[in-house]
C-alpha cells in the first residue's frame, strides 16, 4: 500500500500559543474528499522519561498532581527538554531536579509518540543505572513526592491501572522486557 497523505490543507489559523505549545486548527478536505477541521497541538520541547534503577532493582517514581486530570499521578521522573539540547542532557537534568539523583550508566529505550491523533510531542525515555543520590532541585511549579520501590512493584502498579501516564507505562514495560531479556 502506497503511504501518502491523504489530507488537503485548505486554510490554517493559530488558535493558541505559548512558551509550550501552540495550537492551530486548519481547514481540510479529507481522502474522502469531506470538508471538515483538524486541531493539532504543536508541542515546542521534547519529553524526556527516565527508569532510575539501583544495583537491587529498585526505582523510584514521581507523584504529583496532573492539572488536565485533576487526579495525582504517580510516574516516572519525566518533563521537557529544549529541541535544541541534546535529549540527553535533559534526561540527566530532569533526573536531578525530581530526584536529586546522578547516574553513571544511560541507555535509551524507547522513543514514541504520545498522542499521535492530535499532536506532534515526541518522547524520548531513558534507563539510568549507576545512581548517586543528591537533593532534588524541582521547580517552582512542581510540588513532588518521590517514592521508593522496588522495581517489580511498579510494574505491578502499571498492570493493576494505579499508573496510567502513558511514558512511564511504556518505559516501564519496555524496562521490565530488557531485564527479563538480561539486557539491563
Amino acid at each position: 500500500m502506497e503511504e501518502t497523505n491523504p489530507w488537503t490543507i485548505t486554510a490554517q489559523r493559530q488558535v493558541y500559543d505559548n512558551n509550550w505549545i501552540g495550537l492551530t486548527e486548519f481547514d481540510v478536505i479529507n481522502g474522502s474528499g469531506g470538508k471538515g477541521i483538524y486541531g493539532k497541538v504543536h508541542f515546542k520541547n521534547l519529553a524526556i522519561g527516565i527508569v532510575a534503577l539501583d544495583e537491587e532493582y529498585n526505582t523510584w517514581l514521581v507523584g504529583q498532581h496532573r492539572f488536565p486530570l485533576d487526579a495525582y499521578s504517580w510516574e516516572i521522573p519525566e518533563g521537557g527538554g529544549p529541541l535544541a539540547q541534546e535529549p540527553l542532557d535533559s534526561a540527566k537534568r530532569e533526573l536531578l531536579e525530581e530526584t536529586g539523583m546522578t547516574a553513571t550508566n544511560w541507555q535509551e529505550i524507547q522513543r514514541m509518540h504520545l498522542s499521535n491523533s492530535v499532536s506532534d510531542e515526541e518522547a524520548i525515555i531513558y534507563v539510568a543505572t549507576g545512581l548517586t543520590m543528591g537533593e532534588a532541585q524541582p521547580e517552582e511549579t512542581e510540588q513532588l513526592s518521590l517514592r521508593k520501590l522496588p522495581f517489580k512493584d511498579a510494574f505491578n502498579m502499571v498492570m493493576n491501572g494505579e499508573i496510567t501516564d502513558s511514558m512511564s507505562v511504556a518505559g516501564i514495560m519496555k524496562t521490565y522486557i530488557l531485564i527479563q531479556e538480561g539486557k539491563i
